[in-house]
């Protein structure tokens, strides 16, 4: 028999907010259910609710008729039920095989830990993932993609578990990775396994899942079978509207304007050689696979690495970035892939999140700040960008991703900056927020901005840019400008080598 996961009119309130609306349906063994909506739909909050990190404040959850309330997510796991969680929750500081087996570590009967033992098992599970890591090696060392994989395998390796949930477990991942999560899917589905699947990209729901659950403002819309149901009505029934071609319907203005950055020969210890100019008032994309040093080159162009030799020039003038602080104030300014750890300030409200780059203005020459400035400053950020928050006093944390994402804009755009950097800046955001997004960015390249864009979704940058960088092994392999960009065209020149980009002019 089947197991079965029911919610029943689940309601859960936040102040100011109706997070849940009377959510009820339910989920079983053997399939996969994927959970649509836009951010702040409550997806994420249902997943929390049943992992106990919240309690409804109405409704309740059964697992095989028998109700489930947890007071934390370690009685979730107790019973069966595990949350992956887009946000990484890994101890970087330990091996692989201790975050896997963390509080299950093997041991003799004297409580002496197996380190050994605990290798060995880690390694069987690293195989079947498909993963060249050794389950010796410290999360630390990782990549962001590969801490993720650690998450998902730890999840993997409980045999209790019946529930397993992942919420956006590829928005790191590469293809390849991709492809050795789904098939870890599989193998659980065909065990009979209950697992909800959490995505905003469309191909990934069609490829993995059997049925979708549609949120919308905190209720439930509706239940559609993910192979037969067309993407446009998965679309308007997620956000009550019809989006049409999302890159069509974008106002790019005019033509771009003169040069406005120029790097040169550009090297640090994670990229070589790298050359390239920006003109105002153009989307410049950067296109690549996972690992080919997309991200690299822009810490190092704001001084978050260390520029080992080459040149910069903004506006004619020469310039040096020792440390992110002098890019900011040559008017160069970055929006972090990783909003968790290298964005947003987690224990602090909205306001603290926008101001925190503009302390320097706000405060006078003893050091007192201006509260009356923040607080105005705070307000036409939440205006200006549309930040869904019921005040700029609410924790940042407890906002949607997409909302945190505005917040990070708002900050570095209060700034009046010359360069603005966007490392993925719609990962892990909904259909709806995305639009948003993409007619921010034409607005600001509109203004005269030079926009640099990175993004792993070839659609995306292929859509909004007016050329493509395409990188691979640290270095420039290509550019393609706008009118010749093909999904083929760029994944030729992220796969081949350097010596080799004559055959792909062909193309």
């Amino acid at each position: 028999m089947r197991d079965v996961l029911e919610f029943k009119s689940i309601s859960k309130y936040f102040p100011g907010v109706k997070a849940l609306d009377d959510i009820t349906f339910e989920a079983r063994g053997g399939e996969v259910l994927a959970f649509l909506g836009e951010n702040g739909a409550g997806k994420s909050t249902l997943l929390k609710v049943l992992n106990g990190d919240y309690r409804p404040d109405e409704g309740l959850c059964l697992l095989n008729g028998e109700e489930m309330r947890f007071h934390s997510p370690n009685e979730a796991i107790d019973a069966g039920i595990s949350v992956i969680y887009q946000e990484r929750q890994v101890l970087v500081e330990l091996s692989v095989a201790e975050n896997i087996y963390l509080g299950r570590m093997p041991a003799n009967r004297f409580g002496v830990i197996n380190v050994r033992r605990a290798n060995e098992m880690a390694l069987e599970i690293i195989r079947d993932f498909g993963l060249p890591i050794a389950p010796s090696a410290k999360v630390k060392d990782l990549s962001v993609a590969y801490q993720q994989m650690v998450e998902i395998m730890k999840a993997y390796s409980r045999e209790r578990m019946k529930v397993v949930c992942f919420d956006e477990p590829t928005a790191s991942l590469s293809e390849s990775e991709i492809e050795s999560l789904f098939g870890i899917i599989g193998k659980l589905k065909s065990e009979g396994k209950i697992i909800i699947y959490v995505s905003h990209r469309m191909s990934e729901i069609r490829a993995i899942a059997d049925r979708v659950a549609i949120f919308k403002d905190g209720r439930f819309v509706g239940m559609e079978d993910a192979k037969t149901t067309s993407e446009a009505v998965l679309i308007r029934k997620m956000v009550g509207r019809d989006l049409g071609d999302i890159y069509d319907s974008l106002d790019r203005g005019k033509e771009t304007g003169p040069v406005l950055m120029e790097v040169r020969n550009l090297a640090s210890d994670y990229v070589e050689d790298v050359s390239f100019i920006l003109h105002k008032g153009e989307v410049l994309g950067f296109a690549g696979l996972v690992g080919a040093g997309r991200t690299e080159i822009m810490r190092t162009i704001i001084g978050a690495d260390r520029m080992i030799s080459g040149e910069m020039f903004l506006e004619g003038r020469k310039i040096i970035n020792r440390a992110p602080g002098d890019a900011m104030r040559n008017g160069i300014v970055l929006v972090p892939e990783d909003r968790k750890t290298q964005g947003i300030l987690s224990n602090r409200d909205v306001s603290d999140n926008i101001n925190i780059a503009l302390m320097n203005q706000h405060s006078n020459a003893l050091g007192m700040l201006d509260t009356a400035a923040e607080s105005a400053a705070a307000e036409k950020g939440i205006r200006d960008f549309k930040i869904k928050t019921p005040s700029p006093n609410k924790k940042i944390v407890e906002l949607s991703g997409g909302n945190q994402q505005k917040a990070l804009v708002a900050r570095v755009m209060a700034t009046n900056p010359k360069v603005l950097i966007l490392d993925e800046p719609t990962k892990g955001i909904d259909v709806g927020a995305k639009s948003e997004f993409y007619n921010m960015i034409c607005e600001f390249a509109k203004r005269g901005l030079g926009i640099i864009l990175i993004s792993s979704e070839l659609p995306e940058v292929i859509g909004l840019s007016d050329r493509i960088i395409v990188m691979k092994g640290r270095r420039v392999s290509g550019e393609v400008s706008r009118e010749e960009a093909t999904e083929d065209r760029i994944l030729a020149l992220s796969m081949i080598e350097k010596d080799d980009t004559e055959e792909v002019e062909a193309i």
